[in-house]
């Protein structure tokens, strides 16, 4: 009898291992994300570099805390659990992006790159939950970053730009001149062996001929969106039937349709 309910006990617990939910496991570390490391020490460093400023040195205090706020708040992106960026493309050119390793099965186990090159289409966005891991920049491109104060910053190739999860990069063509826009904070352009991702010394015209192969979604027109709105709510109202009121004829005393003759000379004579 004893060893019975010694089994039951012993498969009540196992039951309750199986199914029960792991409360004990432990959460995901986002402190061995390699971006959060890299946020947190840069963070560190200029909060040092803001403490130890002397009245005489050439600096500037309030670009130092705006930098230090920027990073703060990618460091609380980071520690919410986003483990994804996103890359639209709103130029008129086919972008070049890094993202996920391929399938081992395409390029085998000896894949030597901790990213791979896609590429994306003008007017398209990469896909929620994929991560985009920054943006590759061409030889030739005339590429400015807009930093927090609204100034722009050349950048120039070739090289990467990286960017932290939860961040959502839209790469934009100035109408004015020309230039290729971000909408991050001017961040360093990676060279060649700075990263292990594959940089390639190409120009742009280079990257727009490649076919586009990134998991996308079509960025939305506000204007556009607006307009389906009003269409679908007119299609709809279209669909709702009126009630028509039947319309009544009058009838005209003493009319009839009299017979006609046929034109003289229509018949021949004989």
């Amino acid at each position: 009898m004893k060893i019975l309910q010694s089994l039951l006990i012993v498969l009540v617990i196992l039951v309750n291992l199986v199914f029960a939910q792991p409360s004990f496991a432990d959460r995901p570390k986002f402190t061995k994300n390699p971006d959060y490391i890299e946020v947190t020490k840069a963070l560190e460093s200029l909060k040092t570099a803001q403490n130890t400023l002397s009245q005489g040195e050439n600096t500037n205090p309030e670009e130092i805390q705006k930098k230090i706020d920027e990073l703060e708040f990618k460091k609380y992106a980071l520690e919410t659990g986003t483990s994804w960026g996103q890359c639209a493309n709103e130029t008129d050119k086919t972008l070049a992006v890094y993202g996920p390793q391929p399938d081992e099965d395409d390029v085998g186990e000896d894949y030597p790159y901790d990213t791979a090159l896609y590429f994306l289409a003008p007017g398209r966005t990469t896909k929620e939950k994929w991560d985009c891991n920054g943006v590759y920049l061409p030889n030739d491109a005339k590429l400015t970053a807009i930093s927090s104060n609204q100034q722009g910053e050349e950048l120039a190739g070739p090289g990467a730009i990286k960017i932290v999860n939860g961040t959502q990069l839209v790469v934009k063509t100035n109408p004015d001149t020309s230039a290729v826009e971000l909408n991050i904070p001017p961040t360093q352009v990676f060279k060649a062996g700075d990263l292990n991702w594959f940089i390639p010394n190409v120009t742009s015209a280079t990257i727009d001929t490649r076919v586009a192969n990134a998991p996308t979604a079509k960025i939305a027109n506000k204007k556009q969106l607006v307009v389906q709105n009003n269409l679908e709510k007119e299609t709809v109202e279209s669909k709702i039937p009126t009630k028509i009121e039947p319309q009544v004829q009058p009838l005209l005393q003493g009319r009839y349709d009299e017979p006609t003759l046929p034109k003289e000379g229509y018949y021949k004579t004989p």
